[in-house]
């Protein structure tokens, strides 16, 4: 009885030494990358979130999955990553529908129309509305009125 007690205690050691240890984290990009964006005037950063990637919204063959990711907000882009895997990333030569929206805590960016539309939904870690102006201000400071969704807000 004692033995197994004891190889019980040392199982459970073992797994909370480890655990941290299977934790993903998403933040990791090339110093290069870093620089760049950095150069821009970053404004918000957060890693390891979880986000609501929705693909084909109301069509057939569409649907939804909860991913974890970092985002970073500059001054001229967004990007939505896994470390070097990039989700979504608007840049002054963007040139897709955008729409930024709130849903309580939530920001929501939409991207794209018809069969590529897209959206990223998450809470961000403070100020929502903070997060949800300065990612319109990205998309509106390089994209015409032409390829610029309106951008609504919404709020309960």
């Amino acid at each position: 009885m004692r033995a197994r007690s004891t190889r019980f205690r040392y199982l459970l050691l073992a797994a909370v030494i480890v655990a941290p240890a299977c934790r993903q984290e998403t933040g990791r990009l090339s110093a290069a990358r870093q620089q760049a964006l950095g150069s821009e005037g970053l404004l918000h950063r957060a890693d390891n979130l979880r986000f609501r990637y929705t693909y084909r919204e109301g069509r057939h063959g569409g649907g939804w999955e909860d991913r974890l990711a970092s985002i970073i907000v500059t001054k001229q882009s967004v990007l939505i990553h896994k470390n070097e895997k990039v989700g979504l990333e608007i840049t002054p030569r963007s040139r897709r529908y955008y729409e930024v929206t709130r849903d309580g805590a939530r920001v929501r960016v939409s991207a794209g129309s018809g069969q590529s539309a897209e959206s990223w939904s998450f809470v961000p870690p403070d100020d929502a509305d903070a997060w949800a102006q300065d990612i319109r201000a990205a998309i509106r400071g390089h994209s015409s009125t032409d390829t610029l969704a309106p951008v609504r807000r919404r709020e309960r």
